[in-house]
Parts: structure tokens; sequence; C-alpha cells
């Protein structure tokens, strides 16, 4: 039986991901997409290559009876409109930070408090490699940060088999596209002022470094660049393990982590151009590309991830959990690749 859906926050990029996604997915219907500023507009009129739907976005305090609602918001919306959100449907999906960190500690810390610390108990975190055991029949899935996203599924495979631990220095060097900043943008964002950059906007404490803390046990020091690129999050990671660690110990390493993941590939040190993990290479898809390398001399070892931050970053990572909270097939909606070549993703 089809279950029904809604997108709050439609007009928003990721909640036109979120629309594109159930437009093809097997097992739902969007009946509803709100926006403030678009209120009887087609969603075509916003996304024009959703043009062929036949849905218009409606008024956001207005919502329908669904099974699964996703919320598209910028933060803060979600944390105070939860009970409305609850009330109208079965499973809630948030894409904001509002409910990815465990504490309401955290928020104090990060952010500027929390006023519904006791759903952060029941709240679960949604990037599916690192949480999937918790999502079956999870009723409030927070999807995770398309930055910490990244860094997390970069570092997983270490920790994983030993090769790091809490005690590992890690340094972390993103790289992502215009599309993070939203919709809406800014001054920074226009034309004028992004093209050609390699901008630091984040050189230290960006608020993934709690979320990768949260999930991962471990700290991380963390600068995020924009760069002139659309969709995209790149990571470098640098992390210095305390023993020796070889290309056999992180092939291994990377294999018994992602083998059976179906939106997890290894691209590490491969022939022709794309010898490592590029968002170019992921652009519109779900899909995540891990690397790295070993460099003896100075202790270290270099991971690469690479995801479209506004799929599985984003709105792909929030239907992937939605997927597995509901009993879907894990890949389903969600089983297009990337394409090649494409020019500014």
């Amino acid at each position: 039986m089809t279950l029904s859906a809604a997108v709050v926050g439609g007009s928003g990029f990721t909640g036109g991901e979120l629309l594109r996604l159930l437009d093809g997915h097997p097992e739902l219907e969007c009946v509803q997409a709100t926006s403030r500023s678009y209120t009887n507009k087609t969603v075509g009129y916003v996304h024009p290559n959703l043009r062929h739907l036949d849905l218009r976005f409606s008024d956001p305090e207005t919502l329908e009876s669904v099974d699964v609602l996703f919320a598209a918001t910028p933060h803060g919306v979600s944390m105070e409109r939860i009970d409305a959100f609850r009330a109208a449907a079965e499973t809630v999906v948030d894409l904001s930070a509002d409910f990815r960190l465990p504490t309401e500690a955290a928020y104090d810390s990060w952010y500027d408090g929390h006023s519904q610390p006791a759903l952060l108990e029941i709240a679960e975190y949604g990037l599916p490699e690192i949480n999937r055991a918790n999502l079956s029949g999870a009723s409030l899935i927070a999807a995770g940060g398309c930055n910490a996203t990244a860094t997390l599924l970069g570092l997983k495979p270490l920790f994983a088999a030993g090769h790091a631990d809490g005690e590992t220095r890690i340094v972390v060097d993103l790289k992502v596209g215009s599309s993070e900043g939203g919709a809406t943008g800014s001054k920074a964002a226009h034309h004028a002022e992004r093209s050609g950059i390699v901008r630091p906007y984040a050189p230290t404490e960006h608020r993934h470094e709690a979320e990768i803390e949260a999930y991962l046990g471990a700290d991380v020091a963390f600068t995020v660049h924009a760069v002139e690129m659309v969709r995209g999050a790149s990571a470098t990671i640098h992390a210095f393990p305390s023993a020796p660690v070889s290309t056999g110990d992180l092939f291994g390493a990377f294999r018994e982590a992602y083998e059976d993941e179906p939106f997890v590939r290894l691209a590490s040190g491969g022939g022709d151009v794309y010898r490592y993990p590029e968002p170019k290479a992921v652009a519109g898809s779900n899909y995540a590309e891990v690397g790295f390398e070993v460099d003896a001399r100075n202790g270290r070892v270099v991971v690469f991830a690479a995801i479209d931050n506004m799929m599985k970053g984003s709105a792909g990572q929030a239907v992937h959990a939605m997927n597995i909270a509901r009993g879907f097939e894990e890949t389903a909606g969600l089983k297009g690749t990337g394409l090649h070549p494409v020019g500014t993703p």
C-alpha cells in the first residue's frame, strides 16, 4: 500500500530534492508541500525540474494528516513546531540540526539551547551507516549534517578496525559547494563574490564538530572552505595513528566497513582521472565515495570522502533512513547514479 508524505519547507534546495526523490519513490506519494513564500504556487514554479508535478505549495500552518513528514526547515523551526509535526505524521524526518545532537548540554554549548530536550532521547540519528540498528520503527529521525556525514563516513573504518580512537589526532579539511548555504543565500553566495574562490568560512569551531564527536567518540580539528561548486562536500582527513598502519590494513578496514553498504563506494588510488573520491562523480546521487593513502614518513593516514551535500548529506540520507524506519527496501527511490561527464554540478 502506498503511504502518504508531506514536505514542510518544500521551496528550498533540499525541499526540492525531497520532492524529486518522492516523485520516484515506489512506496510513497507526496500529497503536500508547504512554503510560506510560495503558497498556492505550483511546485514547478520554484523547481523547474518538477514542472510535471500536479502539486501546489500550501501554507505550512495547515498540515495534512500523512504517514511520513519531512521537515526541510531552518534551524530552530522544527523544535518549535515538532508537536504539530508529530500530530500530523507517524514518522517525522527532520533535516535541520534541531534533533541531531543527543543531549541538551550539547545544544547549550553549540547552539542557543533547546526548547524540546525530552525529545532528544527518542530522536534517532539518520545516517544509516552509523545508526542503522536503531532506525527501524523510529518515529523521529534527525538527518545528519552534510559536513559531518562526509567526515563520519571517512573515519568510521579507522575506528571500527582499531586504527584510531579517542586519543588520535585528527584534522579535517572540508570543501563545500554553494548549495550548502540554502536557497535564500547571502552576500557571500552572489555569483560575483563566489566565482573562483577557495574561501575559509569556518576555520574553527564549526557546529558539525559536535555531531562528529557525539557519534564518533573523538574530537576533530575542523575547517571548512567554500569553493566554486554548486553541489558537493569533499573531506580530506588527516589522522595520526599511534601505531603504523599499512595500505593493506586500510583496504581491509574499509572493505569490512562498507562491503555490504548500498551507498558507499571505495575509490582509492585507481587509474585514469578519478583516482580518489570527488563530489563531481556522485553529484545528484545518494552515493558516498571514500578512499585513502598512507603517509608512512609522517605517520599519517589521509582519508578522502565525497558526497553530494543535498543527497547523501541531506535529502537522500533522509529518504534512506525513512526507508529503514518504515520497513521498505533501503534503496527505494534512491537507485539513480550520478552523471558523467557533467559541468559544474
